[in-house]
């Protein structure tokens, strides 16, 4: 697109150059964070080089900081031409205005992925955060939900828990103990609007506003146990010990929920965490309110009486959904539990990152795994069921693909980093 856009007659400076520069940091970040070092300065040649030498991963970070940055400032250029439009635009019809935004906040996801890194002078994070905070005019932030990057599905582009699937998954998918326990621990009703009661609950006669009918699976859990205890027979929910998605919110429509891939809420925690950390002057305290408030936004939930809709047989039409209320605070009782409440310590950032993992249910990706992997918040739970001898991987495997055509250069990176095994257990540098 961007070489389309030079033929067309554009200048260098441009909607698409300025784009490309975002998505290249974007997919190279997706792809680092996986596996380590990859193919940077050699890359995408086609014929002019099959065989492309990696670059470690410290080197891609520091590209990608610098694509950021550029991205940043071709588009105020652009928009301070008047040359805010760019055809084909599905997510903001165009508006690059609101792009700068994404790139901004995205900009923020990465320098808090560094977060290990913080004292580098090469990546200087501490001085970049402080730079995008301290300065709306040069480098504007989404301001609420309507300036999320997110992808919204419809009848043609469905959303993959819908009607169709229901028969298939929608008792597949127990909810995992790591989640449902975060949200009891709080007394949280995101855990209403996103899962269902557990059906054993249900029949023994506790009611759907009881945080404790509610129940997940850890996943350190054998896998057949956990299939039995979650199973249902024909609405009776046999065994039934765990709840399940609230089919209500994901399997009646086609349309579902917008999936966020960077984020409002997402964009207050990281800033509520760099300021935490010393990295620039601010409330933590106060974005850390925001970005449980846009999750809790996100849901519909408010102040004051919420009607809560939950499968009462494990069905799909509405004879089988029935309804409870719940009356909700949120700047009083929760705001100020003591497992919520935002303290300046080590538990402070504890808190800050269980609440961008719970808002994080479904959307964003990968990016609850790698901000664990990051922190170790919130706790994840492993066992039999985890395999890999019972603990967590920290990275992914490379491609087949890469070690048969590009060999060498493959074997030289594991060496360098690994040790020459490419194990899914070893730390890549950012976790060094």
């Amino acid at each position: 697109m961007e070489e389309e856009a030079i033929n067309a007659g554009a200048e260098t400076v441009n909607p698409y150059s300025a784009l490309g520069k975002f998505f290249r940091a974007f997919f190279y970040d997706q792809m680092t964070k996986r596996v380590g070092d990859l193919p940077l300065n050699d890359a995408l040649k086609g014929v002019e080089n099959f065989e492309p030498a990696y670059n470690s991963q410290k080197e891609i970070y520091v590209q990608i900081l610098k694509w950021l940055e550029e991205s940043n400032d071709e588009i105020a250029t652009l928009v301070n031409k008047g040359n805010n439009n760019v055809a084909g635009d599905i997510y903001f019809g165009g508006d690059l205005a609101k792009w700068q935004k994404v790139v901004n906040a995205f900009h923020l996801r990465i320098l808090t992925t560094l977060s290990s890194k913080e004292s580098d002078p090469d990546l200087n994070v501490k001085g970049r955060f402080a730079a995008i905070i301290s300065n709306s005019g040069k480098y504007p932030l989404m301001q609420g939900l309507g300036d999320n990057l997110e992808f919204v599905s419809n009848a043609f582009n469905k959303y993959p828990s819908n009607p169709d699937n229901f028969g298939f998954d929608a008792t597949r998918q127990n909810m995992s103990a790591a989640y449902i326990d975060r949200l009891k621990e709080r007394q949280d009703p995101r855990l209403f609007v996103t899962s269902e009661p557990a059906g054993s609950e249900l029949k023994a006669g506790k009611p759907a506003s009881d945080f404790a009918a509610y129940h997940g699976a850890s996943s350190g859990e054998d896998l057949a146990d956990m299939s039995f205890k979650a199973g249902t027979s024909n609405g009776t929910f046999a065994p039934g010990s765990y709840s399940f998605q609230n089919r209500n919110r994901y399997y009646t429509n086609y349309e579902g929920e917008a999936t966020f891939i960077v984020g409002y809420p997402e964009m207050c925690f990281n800033i509520a965490e760099g300021i935490h950390r010393g990295w620039a002057a601010g409330s933590a305290q106060n974005w850390y309110e925001n970005g449980i408030k846009a999750s809790f936004e996100f849901y519909g939930i408010k102040d004051g009486a919420n009607t809560f809709t939950y499968s009462k047989t494990g069905g799909k039409n509405a004879s089988d959904f029935a309804s409870f209320n719940y009356n909700f605070n949120l700047n009083g009782s929760y705001l100020t539990q003591a497992n919520v409440k935002y303290t300046a310590d080590v538990k402070g950032l504890e808190q800050i990152l269980t609440q961008k993992y719970l808002a994080f249910f479904m959307n964003s990706g990968m990016e609850a795994y790698f901000n664990w992997r990051r922190t170790g918040f919130p706790k994840f739970y492993v066992g039999v069921g985890t395999g890999n001898s019972e603990r967590i991987a920290l990275r992914w495997q490379y491609p087949f693909s890469e070690r048969t055509t590009n060999q060498a250069n493959y074997e030289s990176s594991i060496m360098a980093q690994y040790g020459g095994k490419d194990d899914i257990n070893d730390k890549i540098w950012l976790l060094k």
